[in-house]
C-alpha cells in the first residue's frame, strides 16, 4: 500500500475543484472534492456504470455525500457552477435523447419476454408497459424531497427504462432533515445494490398492483448545509446521529468546510483576474463537452472489471482500516463502522473515476485517487464527531452575554434548551462542569423566585502583565499600568505612593469609579501572624510579601506586612460579588487579615524602607471556588460547613489531609503552632484535640513517637 501522503486527486476532479475555488474565492479544496465526486457519480450511475468483481459480483457505482460549512462558504454557488457549467450538457442529452432510446429498447425487450412467459400478445404487453411507464410521470433527474411511495414509483419507472438513477439532493439539511426521515430510511437500503423491498398494497379493480421488476436502481444523495442548523443540540441533531448510527456513517463521504478566503492572500486585482480567467472558461468547455459525450447510449451499462492486483490492493486497504478500527475503544462504534467500510466507498468511487476515464477496468490509479478522497472524508468525519455538545454551546452562550439570562430567555434562543425541569437541570449542570474545566464560570442567583444565570469566559493571568494603578495623591490621578509580577517590588518599595489592584474611571479612586477587572489580590496582615508562618502556609502558591511602615525589623513589635497573590484567572466582579469573594478567601485563609481588603477601591501605601520576599515556585491561586453564586462556591461552602468545628488553622490542614499524607500534614500543623511561639504543653493539647476531630485519626503511638517527639526536640533547642 502506498503512503497516503503521496496520493493525489483524479485529474478531472482536481481541474474542476481548481475552477470552483477560483469562482467561489474559497480555497477549501476538501469540501469541493466531495461535492464534485457526488456529481461525477450521478453521471456514472445514470448510465448504469458498474464494477464486475470476482468476490461480490456486480457493484453499482453511486455516492452518498454530506457537506457541512458555515453560511457564506459558497455551498450553493459551487453547486450552481457544477450543474450549470459542467453538467448541463450531460443532463440535457440524457433526458431528451438517451433515456428515450434506452427505455424504448428495454420496454420492447420486457414485452417480448412477458409475452413468451405468459403466452400473450406482444403488442398488448408493450402497450401496457408503455402506459405504466408514462403514468409514472417525467423522469426527475434530481429532487430535494419526496415520499417513500413516490421513490418506489420512480424506481419502478427506472426499472422499466433500465437507465437513470435516483438522485436526492437536499440543501439546508438541518432545516429539512426531520421532514425527510422516511425517504432517508429508504435510501439506506438503496446504497449497496440499488435495491429495496416493495410495499404490499391491496389489489383492487381501481388500484391494481403492477408486476414487479427485479433489478438495481442506483441512488445518489447529497446533503449539505450549515453545521449550526444540523448540529443544533436538539431534535434535529438527535435524529441525524441516529441516522449515522443505523448506517449512514458507513455510506457517506463527509466534507467539513472551513472558509479559506482568497482575499487573505491575494489583492483585489489578482482576485478579479481569477474570476475572468479565460483559461478557466476554456477548461469548463472542454470538460462539459467530454461529459456530454458520456451520455451517449453506447456508454449505457458501462462495465469495468476489477483486476486481481487492484482487488488485492483494495483488500490491503481494508485490512489497514480494520486494524485502525480495532485499536479504537469499544464505545467508538460509529468511528469503527466508518473505518471498516471505507474500502467499499473507495471501490464505488474508483468506479466513478473509471467511468470518467472510459476505462474497461479499474486501474490502480483510480483506486489510489479514490482512497485519497475517502481518507480526507474520514478526517472530516472525525471533525464532525468532535462537534460541540449542547451543554458546551450553552456554557459559551451564557458567557457571551453581559446581562443575566432567565430560563425563558434560554428557551427562546436555544433549540436544545428543553422545557422540562429535569432536562434543564441536567444540561445546566453539565454546562457548569464543562465551564469549570474550560475557564468559564456560570453564576446562578434568585430574585423574587426567578432564577437568573450569568457567565464569564475567564482569561488566564499573564504574570508579565499584573494589573494595578498608583498615584502620589490619596484619591486622584491614579495611573493604570501592567508590570511583570517579579518587578512589583519596584512599585511597592517606591517612596510616597498609594496603589490599588483595580483601575478607575477618570483616574479618580472611589467605589463608583472602579473598572471591573483584576488579576491579583492583596492581603493586609496587621500583627495577626508572623511572616515566617505566612510564608510557610502559602509555600504552595506564588506570592510576594512586603513590610509596611509600622513593621519593626528589630522584633520589638508584631510583623506587619502585605501579601500579594496573583490569581490563575483575570476576574470581573461587581462591588457586592467582590466583597463576598474576598470574604470567602478570608474565611479560607489559616491566618487573620484586615477585613477592609474586601473593598474594590481599597488602596495601600508603598514602603521604600521595607523588606520584600518572593515565592515564585508555587502555583497561582485558583479563584473559582471563591466566586459567589457559582456551583464551585456552593461546594466550597458545604466543605467549610463540614469543618465548622475547626478553627481556621485546623481547617487549612484538614482540607489537605487525604489517606497517605495525614502524618505529613499533622507535623506541618504542629510546626505552625510552634512558629507562633506556643509552648510544648499547649502544642501537645492542640495537636491531640485536632487529631481527634479528623476522620481516620492517627494512632496515639504514631502521634507521640513522630509528631510530638519532633516538636519536643525543637522546643528543647529553643529553651534557654
Amino acid at each position: 500500500m502506498r503512503d497516503f501522503d503521496s496520493l493525489t486527486d483524479h485529474p478531472v476532479l482536481e481541474e474542476m475543484v481548481n475552477i470552483i475555488c477560483k469562482k467561489t474565492q474559497n480555497q477549501n479544496r476538501n469540501f469541493f472534492r466531495v461535492e464534485v465526486a457526488y456529481f461525477l457519480a450521478k453521471m456514472a450511475s445514470t448510465m448504469r456504470a458498474r464494477i464486475k468483481t470476482k468476490d461480490r459480483g456486480d457493484i453499482p457505482v453511486n455516492i452518498y455525500a454530506l457537506g457541512l460549512a458555515t453560511s457564506g462558504f459558497g455551498k450553493g454557488h459551487s453547486v450552481s457552477i457544477i450543474e450549470d457549467y459542467f453538467m448541463d450538457g450531460f443532463k440535457t442529452r440524457f433526458i431528451e435523447a438517451t433515456l428515450n432510446e434506452i427505455s424504448d429498447k428495454n420496454l420492447l425487450k420486457l414485452s417480448t419476454n412477458r409475452s413468451i412467459y405468459k403466452n400473450t400478445d406482444q403488442a398488448a404487453e408493450l402497450q401496457g408497459l408503455e402506459k405504466e411507464y408514462a403514468q409514472a410521470g417525467p423522469y426527475p433527474y434530481t429532487f430535494d424531497s419526496g415520499t417513500v411511495p413516490a421513490v418506489k414509483q420512480l424506481r419502478q419507472k427506472l426499472l422499466l427504462a433500465d437507465a437513470g438513477a435516483i438522485n436526492l439532493q437536499i440543501d439546508e439539511v438541518g432545516s429539512n432533515l426531520l421532514a425527510n426521515t422516511e425517504i432517508l430510511n429508504t435510501f439506506l437500503e438503496l446504497f449497496d445494490k440499488g435495491k429495496t423491498k416493495a410495499k404490499l398494497t391491496k389489489n383492487t379493480t381501481d388500484n391494481s398492483r403492477g408486476q414487479d421488476i427485479d433489478g438495481p436502481t442506483p441512488a445518489n444523495m447529497l446533503l449539505f448545509g450549515t453545521p449550526s442548523k444540523l448540529l443544533d443540540g436538539g431534535n434535529t441533531e438527535d435524529m441525524f446521529f441516529e441516522f449515522l448510527q443505523i448506517g449512514y456513517s458507513r455510506r457517506f463521504l463527509f466534507a467539513w468546510g472551513v472558509h479559506e478566503r482568497s482575499s487573505n492572500k491575494m489583492t483585489a486585482e489578482e482576485i478579479y483576474k481569477d474570476l475572468i480567467d479565460p483559461n478557466s472558461s476554456s477548461m469548463v468547455d472542454v470538460i462539459s463537452k467530454s461529459f456530454t459525450q458520456l451520455a451517449d447510449p453506447m456508454n449505457h451499462m458501462w462495465t469495468m472489471t476489477l483486476p486481481d492486483n487492484v482487488a488485492i490492493e483494495l483488500v490491503e486497504y481494508r485490512i489497514l482500516c480494520e486494524s485502525e478500527a480495532d485499536r479504537l475503544p469499544e464505545h467508538c462504534e460509529m468511528e469503527k463502522t466508518e473505518l471498516n467500510h471505507r474500502y467499499f466507498k473507495a471501490l464505488k468511487l474508483a468506479g466513478v473515476f473509471g467511468f470518467i476515464d472510459q476505462s474497461p477496468e479499474i486501474s490502480m490509479d483510480n483506486l489510489y485517487h479514490a482512497i485519497n478522497l475517502v481518507q480526507s472524508s474520514g478526517a472530516d468525519f472525525k471533525t464532525l464527531l468532535s462537534r460541540e455538545k449542547a451543554y458546551v454551546k450553552l456554557a459559551k452562550y451564557i458567557a457571551a452575554h453581559d446581562q443575566e439570562l432567565t430560563h425563558a430567555d434560554l428557551t427562546e434562543a436555544l433549540p436544545y434548551y428543553k422545557t422540562g425541569n429535569a432536562a434543564r437541570q441536567e444540561i445546566m449542570t453539565l454546562a457548569t462542569a464543562w465551564g469549570y474545566k474550560n475557564n468559564i464560570i456560570i453564576k446562578k442567583s434568585f430574585t423574587e423566585g426567578i432564577e437568573f444565570f450569568s457567565g464569564e469566559a475567564l482569561n488566564e493571568t499573564d504574570l508579565d502583565k499584573m494589573m494595578f494603578s498608583y498615584s502620589e495623591d490619596y484619591a486622584t490621578e491614579y495611573q493604570s499600568e501592567t508590570q511583570p509580577f517579579e518587578n512589583l517590588h519596584l512599585m511597592t518599595q517606591a517612596e510616597g505612593y498609594h496603589w490599588c489592584n483595580h483601575r478607575f474611571v477618570g483616574n479618580h479612586r472611589r467605589g463608583d469609579n472602579v473598572i471591573e477587572g483584576f488579576n491579583m489580590i492583596v492581603l493586609d496582615v496587621d500583627g495577626k501572624a508572623s511572616r515566617d508562618l505566612v510564608h510557610e502556609m502559602l509555600r504552595d502558591y506564588t506570592f510576594m510579601t512586603y513590610t509596611t511602615k509600622r513593621h519593626k525589623e528589630d522584633g520589638t513589635g508584631p510583623d506587619r506586612f502585605r501579601v500579594i497573590m496573583p490569581l490563575k484567572y483575570e476576574l470581573h466582579l461587581n462591588k457586592d460579588d467582590y466583597t463576598q469573594f474576598m470574604n470567602n478567601i478570608m474565611e479560607w485563609l489559616p491566618f487573620s487579615i484586615d477585613e477592609e481588603a474586601n473593598q474594590r477601591e481599597r488602596k495601600w501605601l508603598t514602603n521604600h524602607l521595607g523588606q520584600h520576599h518572593y515565592n515564585i515556585q508555587g502555583t497561582l491561586l485558583d479563584p473559582i471556588r471563591f466566586i459567589p453564586k457559582t456551583s464551585r462556591n456552593e461546594f466550597h461552602k458545604a466543605q467549610m460547613t463540614e469543618l465548622k468545628d475547626l478553627n481556621s488553622l485546623e481547617r487549612w490542614f484538614a482540607e489537605r489531609m487525604v489517606m497517605g499524607n495525614r502524618n505529613n500534614q499533622m507535623i506541618k500543623y504542629a510546626l505552625a503552632l510552634f512558629d507562633t511561639g506556643m509552648l510544648y504543653p499547649e502544642i501537645e493539647t492542640r495537636v491531640t484535640d485536632f487529631n481527634q476531630k479528623i476522620d481516620n485519626p492517627l494512632s496515639d503511638n504514631e502521634l507521640q513517637h513522630t509528631i510530638l517527639r519532633t516538636i519536643a526536640r525543637k522546643t528543647a533547642k529553643t529553651e534557654p
